[in-house]
């Protein structure tokens, strides 16, 4: 999930919340109750997702983590190793 693409779709779904929730409540107070607990809720389901993914992922790796020898080998024969795989690339300066 892109945060800021997640950030303007969220207000822009409780701009439209908002607008509705007043033309069908006609009431400010009302409104502005009803859109703060749906903004709550909005996070809270974002909060979730983002754990999920990052379980996920922890998940995967642990699984990649438990091959077999001969299956964590590239086509030369050398083992690779999660710790080169995952080192962020050298920049020539």
């Amino acid at each position: 999930m892109f945060a800021p693409r997640f950030v303007v779709s969220m207000f822009g779904a409780l701009a439209a919340f908002a607008i509705a929730t007043y033309f069908l409540t006609g009431s400010i107070a009302s409104t502005a109750l009803q859109t703060l607990l749906c903004a709550v809720l909005i996070q809270v389901g974002y909060f979730v997702a983002v754990l999920y993914q990052v379980w996920k992922e922890a998940r995967d790796r642990r699984k990649l983590s438990n091959l077999p020898a001969e299956s964590a080998n590239d086509d030369q024969g050398r083992k690779l190793s999660l710790r080169r795989l995952n080192r962020p690339p050298r920049f020539n300066s």
